[in-house]
């Protein structure tokens, strides 16, 4: 009776061991199966079970990650991140031929879950299909009609410099962090085209606004949210640094939602009068299309802010940066300025010809700043062949844009700052491999925007200003990722000229 019954509890035993032997053996299998690369997929690292290709990949300086993964494996480069799969296109030929001779078989976003679960699929930057085309129509229309292009932008922008040259030389020399100046400064001119108003460089609120705007784009570049992305339904049910990206884009949104709901009580019809009016008057119209609604309108608006905010700043913060440590470089655009402008006006957009040297030096820094290293992700929408590999259906396509703008067979001195990289006799030169702003149907449709507002606010600070070291401080040229490639914090000196 005692042996029967310890045979028993020794067979029970047994029994879970192997079954739990088992599930761990039908789990890793099925892993990877799950992982196991389709015939002709491009060549890349053996992905690890579960985390896929993380570990070969250091989330803080991804673009470096991926050069060296290109170094071994060629152009095209195929990563699994648990079960999501991914193509790395480099070299302007391939990101060409992915992003516009075949950019029909890209053109979607893909559901990244971390970035999903903040945004669904609403809105300029997330959305797909005929949703996207026509949210991103009417925006390009309606940005047009107050002022994209228009001389009514220039003035807007214009007026901004005047408040941001007076901050700045409220500091009187004295060693001051431009970040959040700057942002403010930039975000004014987006937030007058859509919110039809200015904020205060001293207003707590909206400069909280800004802080919860960065610390949400280093979470979503953080370690945390690729591991959230490989364990999302886990992810989200256990406590984390990721949490506080949800409650960040949360203030974010009611921020704008109460925006908008203030636009409903006081909205005239007849005059609109900024992107809110104009939209709330489409949602109206008896024959809109039902991608019209308020979740449209509240993401549109907050990638319009998000994305008419980070990277024109970020370029900006990057080109003081390189003034201060190149002030030769500083001083021959100083010298062109006063030659064609002086010191009795503003600069305006109709200077930028005349001015072939300030012009290269503000394109030097977006090549080699390259604030967006790896392009905004995209989803391959059908079963395509891309330099003789399979890409199938739902992978992942990231054009690496970092691959192009630091092309030794492109650019003469690529990990150089060097303005003369586009000059060619004195006179600018247009580079085909100059493509910061990406590249077909899906290019940022702010880019027009953007350069007026990189030449009229970057021609303005020189003019007003030489910008220096602190005493004894050595400025650093080093990188830090959120979801920008940002400049890490610095101090400098503004001197007035």
């Amino acid at each position: 009776m005692m042996l029967s019954h310890c045979f028993a509890v020794f067979w029970e035993a047994l029994s879970l061991k192997v079954l739990l032997l088992f599930l761990a053996t039908f789990i890793l299998v099925a892993d990877y199966m799950r992982q196991r690369r389709p015939k002709d997929f491009p060549p890349g690292p053996v992905p690890l079970p579960f985390l896929g290709n993380l570990l070969h990949f250091d989330i803080r300086k991804p673009h470096l990650s991926v050069q060296k993964l290109t170094e071994k494996y060629g152009n095209v480069v195929g990563l699994q991140f648990g079960n999501i799969r991914g193509v790395f296109v480099n070299g302007l030929q391939l990101v060409k031929e992915a992003l516009i001779h075949q950019g029909e078989n890209f053109l979607d976003r893909p559901k990244i879950p971390i970035i999903y679960d903040h945004f669904q699929t609403f809105g300029l930057v997330n959305s797909n299909g005929m949703s996207w085309k026509q949210q991103r129509r009417f925006a390009l229309s309606t940005l047009r009609n107050f002022g994209l292009g228009k001389k009514s932008l220039e003035e807007r922008i214009q007026e901004e410099i005047k408040f941001l040259t007076d901050a700045i030389e409220e500091e009187k020399g004295q060693p001051f962090d431009p970040h959040y100046l700057i942002n403010n400064a930039v975000s004014n001119v987006i937030c007058s085209i859509t919110f039809g108003d200015r904020f205060d460089y001293h207003d707590s609120q909206f400069q909280n606004l800004l802080r919860l705007l960065n610390e949400a784009g280093r979470m979503q570049a953080s370690i945390w949210s690729q591991v959230y992305n490989i364990f999302p339904a886990l992810m989200k049910r256990l406590p984390g640094p990721y949490q506080t990206s949800f409650k960040n884009w949360e203030h974010l949104k009611s921020f704008v939602r109460k925006i908008i709901e203030k636009h409903q009580e006081d909205q005239n019809p007849q005059e609109a009068r900024d992107f809110i009016d104009a939209y709330l008057n489409e949602m109206a119209k008896e024959d809109a299309s039902s991608s019209f609604h308020k979740e449209n309108l509240l993401q549109s608006t907050l990638d319009l802010f998000f994305a008419g905010t980070e990277t024109t700043s970020t370029t900006l913060r990057w080109a003081l940066l390189y003034m201060a440590i190149y002030p030769e470089i500083q001083g021959r655009v100083q010298a062109e300025i006063d030659s064609v402008i002086g010191q009795s006006r503003q600069p305006g957009i109709a200077d930028r010809d005349s001015m072939p040297y300030t012009n290269a030096v503000i394109h030097e820094v977006q090549r080699i700043s390259t604030v967006l290293p790896l392009n905004v992700p995209r989803l391959t929408t059908v079963d395509t062949r891309l330099a003789g590999f399979h890409v199938p259906k739902g992978t992942i396509l990231i054009a690496n844009l970092t691959s192009v703008l630091f092309d030794k067979d492109e650019w003469e001195t690529p990990n150089v700052f060097n303005p003369d990289h586009f000059l060619e006799n004195g006179q600018f030169k247009k580079k085909e491999a100059f493509i910061p702003f990406s590249a077909g149907k899906r290019a940022c449709l702010g880019e027009q925007m953007a350069r007026m507002e990189l030449f009229l606010f970057f021609t303005a600070l020189i003019q007003k200003f030489t910008f220096q070291a602190p005493k004894d401080v050595k400025l650093s040229l080093d990188s830090q990722m959120s979801h920008l490639l940002n400049p890490k914090p610095y101090h400098i000196c503004a001197f007035s000229r």
